[in-house]
């Protein structure tokens, strides 16, 4: 049996993922992509330290392909994927847009994984968090975002992605992949400055404004509402 602590990988992750990767890039290639900037991060000098990016772990397959176009040439970044073989798959998928990755869930190496985003920020790299991955509940913000945000002293951006048609495939989170040749619009919230030092009520009043937050901004969400 696996431990709860190790970080799983296999060379069919690895091949899959990269395979997946290019897929992206080919799929995102035929989009028409519309960008809103609220929070100026692509301009030069807008955030000089490390940000937090946060979206919902169905709303992923697009941004690789927008965070390179508006601000890859001037900022590096990470995501935070599982330590499991999907979330090799997925680290080898970002890869491909020129993403690092962070192995480590709230379920699977946690704390390792939050030692290892703090140094990340350390050295000048963005983070990208879906705050409800890997395995939901869907559309319910974990606090690890709160905590790193905090502790990091970093602002988070949310991130909403909205699709003029897309597949939803019939996982937890009901992925989202658009249809080719198809519009979508990935809007780079205003930045949210989670302050240092919070009470544990200040805490969780903090991660119920940044989750109301992404909500807001997930389509399904509201209709289903």
């Amino acid at each position: 049996m696996a431990k709860s602590t190790e970080i799983r990988e296999s060379r069919k992750a690895t091949l899959i993922g990269k395979t997946a990767g290019w897929l992206m890039r080919g799929l995102c290639a035929t989009l028409r992509f519309e960008y809103l900037d609220r929070c100026g991060i692509g301009k030069r000098g807008t955030f000089p330290g490390p940000v937090i990016y946060c979206l919902w772990h169905n709303r992923i397959f697009t941004v690789p392909a927008a965070w390179r176009k508006l601000c890859g040439a001037d900022r590096r970044a990470v995501v935070l994927t599982s330590a499991s073989h999907d979330g090799a798959m997925l680290a080898r998928a970002v890869g491909v847009f020129g993403i690092g990755a962070v192995r480590g869930s709230s379920s699977r190496r946690g704390v390792a994984a939050l030692v290892a985003l703090r140094k990340a920020m350390r050295e000048g790299l963005d983070i990208c968090l879906t705050p409800d991955g890997p395995r939901g509940p869907r559309y319910v913000l974990q606090p690890g975002a709160v905590k790193l945000a905090e502790a990091g002293r970093a602002p988070i951006i949310p991130v909403h992605v909205e699709f003029s048609s897309a597949w939803k495939l019939k996982s937890w989170d009901r992925f989202h992949v658009p249809k080719p040749f198809s519009k979508v619009r990935v809007i780079f919230d205003e930045a949210l400055a989670v302050p240092a030092e919070l009470s544990e009520s200040e805490f969780e009043e903090w991660r119920l404004r940044i989750e109301s937050v992404l909500r807001a901004g997930a389509e399904d969400f509201t209709e289903e509402a």
